[in-house]
């Protein structure tokens, strides 16, 4: 079956995952793990914009871009973990953190809904942006710098307005920019005499 290029994009991003990994491991420069993190970035930006312009914007597309998204960052992590042992020693209680209510949220959400939620929201955006640039930093000058803080700190804060959304949500919802319009999406759904 012929992939569409939004399709392809998402692959070769899940492709970027085990690569990154694997080149950490066998040190490989910081410059090309960051190039890695970089293409992977771009494939992100790429392929919703094809997407959309395409009309295949499919709950099942955004679902697996959720899931393919998380799987890249968490090996990026892992990989800068083995370029830069010493990239979590002051934040590492924001990564317990962020994975705590990351598996609390997904569990509910698989719960609720029978399957992940794919908001997109805007404060993912922003943390994607973070992340890269931290990840690409880090990897570049082997320090992990004062932006992977700010970026876990985020990842927190999107963390707990996904969860949030999820529990106001009444049923699955893809691209949901933020909690003030999953809060309105709810209200609308809601019976009349409950509106008030």
């Amino acid at each position: 079956m012929r992939l569409s290029t939004p399709e392809l994009l998402i692959a070769f991003r899940g492709l970027c995952a085990p690569a990154i990994f694997v080149l950490a491991c066998f040190n490989f420069p910081g410059g090309v793990l960051a190039a890695v993190v970089v293409a992977a970035f771009l494939s992100d930006i790429f392929d919703g914009v094809i997407a959309r312009r395409q009309g295949i914007s499919t709950a099942e597309l955004r679902t697996a871009d959720t899931i393919v998204d998380t799987v890249f960052y968490v090996s990026a992590a892992i990989a800068l973990q083995v370029a830069v042992p010493a990239a979590f020693d002051a934040t590492w209680p924001l990564v317990v953190v962020v994975t705590i209510v990351h598996v609390s949220r997904k569990t509910f959400e698989l719960t609720k809904y029978g399957r992940i939620a794919s908001y997109h929201m805007w404060s993912s955006k922003l943390l994607g942006v973070l992340l890269v640039a931290a990840f690409t930093h880090a990897f570049l000058t082997a320090r992990p710098g004062p932006l992977l803080g700010v970026a876990l700190w985020l990842a927190v804060l999107n963390e707990i307005e996904g969860f949030a959304a999820s529990v106001v949500l009444p049923s699955w919802r893809a691209d949901v920019p933020s909690l003030i319009h999953a809060i309105a999406h709810a209200r609308r759904h809601l019976p009349v005499e409950d509106r008030a």
